[in-house]
């Protein structure tokens, strides 16, 4: 049949095709109709940046309790959510004169440090992205992360949570 070293070439292949298949999740689940919605938040922003340096501050806190249960969700992810659940995460995109808008990415694939997904929310201030578009991103430029239950009910999203207490 096959030489020793054929088999464990094999071996790997399927081992690589079994690796892809896991990280391509559907991750296609309908968000409950009671689903918190997106308080989008503008930041005025001076030339050093002090708007943003200050927004940084108030949700430091937030993104390192997210970061702190992300491997966590990473793993739930990978091993494959309930059908009606819905996985994403929040970046940061950015336009080419420097405006960027922080967004929720319903993520497809998620293999080593790479992160594939689609723009889940609208867009009010980056022009040159759009709800729906595929975008890729390296895990060290993650947020936070949200699990959105069919209940209404989210896991995660500790940024926007804490955006959301800010904002009441």
């Amino acid at each position: 049949m096959f030489t020793k070293s054929a088999s464990r070439l094999i071996g790997l292949v399927l081992i690589c095709l079994a690796t892809t298949e896991a990280t391509a999740q559907k991750n296609t689940a309908p968000i409950a109709p009671n689903a918190p919605t997106d308080q989008p938040l503008s930041i005025a922003s001076t030339e050093e940046g002090a708007g943003l340096k200050a927004f940084e501050k108030v949700i430091a806190l937030a993104v390192k309790q997210a970061h702190k249960t992300l491997p966590q969700a990473k793993k739930r992810f990978l091993l494959g959510l309930k059908p009606d659940e819905a996985f994403f995460l929040t970046t940061r995109i950015y336009d080419s004169d420097g405006k960027f808008e922080q967004v929720f990415v319903r993520v497809t694939s998620w293999e080593n440090t790479t992160v594939v997904g689609t723009i889940a929310n609208e867009l009010g201030v980056v022009q040159q992205y759009k709800i729906n578009q595929s975008i890729v991103f390296p895990e060290k430029a993650i947020l936070d992360w949200t699990i959105a239950k069919p209940d209404g009910s989210e896991e995660g999203n500790y940024v926007g949570k804490l955006i959301d207490t800010l904002q009441q």
